[in-house]
């Protein structure tokens, strides 16, 4: 018997930035997927979801630095709160570069990296939800890792498309860096995926 209770009010805290960068996967996906003069309210969308994730990862540390028993070790609550939060950074750069560089429309390579990226999130969300309980983590972390050799292997292929296709020097400069970022946001997920794998091995 426990004289002391553990806090387990962090694995809702991850579900929270969890479904907030599911939401956010979506109106990155609708973003691109929309003419340039109705991109607006999915990149406010974005900025908004951004701003709660950071206000829910604020609250994991608060709570971090003032609980005594930890239902998980505190380095493996802080990567994981780090890199959740990070995968929603990457997506709000991704929508804030739309509209700086004035996009006009988007490359089919685009639309299928950001279609990966919802599904990859969407994996992880269910992988984090199942956290607590230790129910088949395991099963989505792989599924996070197949996705994001998906997402690899487009990203590759349109990038060569970009720079074969594309002869305006400043559009292949803007599409680049989208494309760049929307494979940093993949690679952020897989780091996701590896927290979540590792915290999973530690307590079977």
């Amino acid at each position: 018997m426990r004289l002391l209770p553990r806090e387990e009010e962090f694995f809702d805290l991850f579900v929270a930035v969890a479904d907030r960068n599911k939401e956010a996967a979506k109106h990155l996906r609708a973003l691109f997927e929309a003419p340039p003069d109705r991109r607006l309210p999915h990149i406010e969308a974005l900025k908004r979801l951004e701003h709660e994730a950071d206000q829910v990862t604020h609250e994991v540390v608060n709570r971090l630095d003032r609980t005594f028993i930890t239902p998980l070790d505190r380095e493996d609550i802080h990567q994981l709160a780090s890199d959740l939060d990070d995968v929603m950074d990457v997506m709000d750069g991704a929508a804030r570069r739309a509209q700086i560089f004035r996009l006009g429309p988007s490359p089919e390579g685009v639309k299928r990296l950001t279609e990966v990226i919802e599904r990859m999130v969407g994996v992880l969300a269910e992988g984090v939800g199942r956290l607590k309980k230790g129910d088949d983590v395991m099963r989505f972390c792989v599924e996070a890792k197949k996705l994001e050799e998906e997402g690899d292997a487009i990203y590759h292929e349109a990038l060569g498309h970009l720079f074969e296709k594309e002869h305006d020097a400043l559009e292949v400069i803007k599409w680049k860096e989208i494309y760049d970022n929307l494979e940093r946001t993949l690679d952020e997920s897989e780091d996701v995926a590896n927290v979540l794998e590792s915290i999973t091995l530690k307590h079977a």
